[in-house]
């Protein structure tokens, strides 16, 4: 990595942070839609056990120092532990990644994994304080978990609860011994196949997001009923099919929106609203606020 740590802009916790408890874990999604590489910075002032999953392309994550980093490829996730109570990790996102932290203060990860021999990596490092970085492929179950976890749209006074209940679970089979055999053990989880064509379907609506085919042409397209479809783009992105795609419009158009390149009647355009107002509309329901106020602020 040949950027200045300068380059590095700090987070801004509104567009990345999902959940935020000091004495337990924070929650935070990178997801760079933009056409350049997306480089940030977090400051950690405590004692974290930290868990990385990369959903799209390869993302590197830096600690402290440039070269001190790793490379994390599309569907693997890596566990890091470095006993620093002040460190800045350094996140290089290419176009169109996806990133997904879980920091776990390290006296909470204490008081879920009180007994040892309930520690499936290598304890005595972790005892000693000596630095831990240990990859794990993403398993079909996780996948689901974290998708649930952050697209998932659940009522404010029930999402703390609900966020907390998802890491929980995830934790639970992050950290299991068995090797599980993923569509046998967990029956709710799509086989591959079905996952391969619920994927295929995302890239197609984003991919002709100005002018999206109907349910019917995309599950024609991608091999699916519709009623499967519609059930399992459900289960595995957490909203529909046209949810998910509006949610994407909407994070894109904050993007282009702070990138101040195109005004807002070009990323209208952009999008495939016949009309400004019914982007500015649209806008405001999901944000609360216009792009031009948001744009301002």
């Amino acid at each position: 990595m040949e950027t200045s740590l300068n380059n590095y802009k700090n987070i801004d916790k509104s567009t990345h942070c999902i959940f935020n408890e000091e004495e337990t874990f924070k929650v935070l999604k990178f997801n760079n839609l933009s056409l350049s590489n997306d480089l940030f910075t977090i400051q950690l002032k405590n004692n974290y056990i930290q868990l990385f999953f990369c959903n799209n392309k390869t993302c590197r994550i830096a600690f402290n120092l440039e070269h001190c980093a790793i490379n994390l490829d599309s569907g693997n996730s890596s566990m890091v532990y470095f006993k620093d109570n002040e460190m800045n990790v350094f996140f290089n996102l290419p176009p169109d990644s996806e990133l997904i932290v879980i920091l776990i203060s390290i006296e909470y990860f204490h008081s879920l994994f009180s007994i040892e021999g309930n520690f499936l990596f290598n304890f005595s490092s972790f005892k000693t304080g000596n630095p831990i970085i240990e990859p794990k492929k993403i398993s079909s179950v996780i996948k689901l978990i974290l998708s649930q976890l952050t697209l998932k749209q659940s009522p404010e006074l029930l999402k703390l609860i609900y966020i907390k209940g998802k890491v929980f679970e995830l934790l639970s089979y992050y950290f299991s011994s068995t090797s599980e055999s993923e569509n046998e053990s967990c029956p709710y989880i799509a086989n591959e196949e079905t996952a391969s064509k619920i994927k295929h379907a995302k890239q197609l609506i984003i991919k002709k997001m100005n002018n999206p085919p109907s349910l019917p042409q995309l599950a024609k397209e991608v091999g699916l009923n519709i009623k499967k479809l519609k059930t399992e783009f459900k289960e595995f992105y957490g909203v529909p099919v046209f949810t998910f795609l509006l949610n994407y419009k909407m994070e894109l158009a904050k993007k282009l929106l702070l990138e101040r390149q195109l005004n807002v009647n070009e990323i209208a355009l952009y999008l495939g609203y016949s009309t400004s107002s019914h982007f500015i509309a649209a806008f405001k329901r999901k944000f609360e606020i216009t792009p031009k106020q948001f744009a301002k602020s």
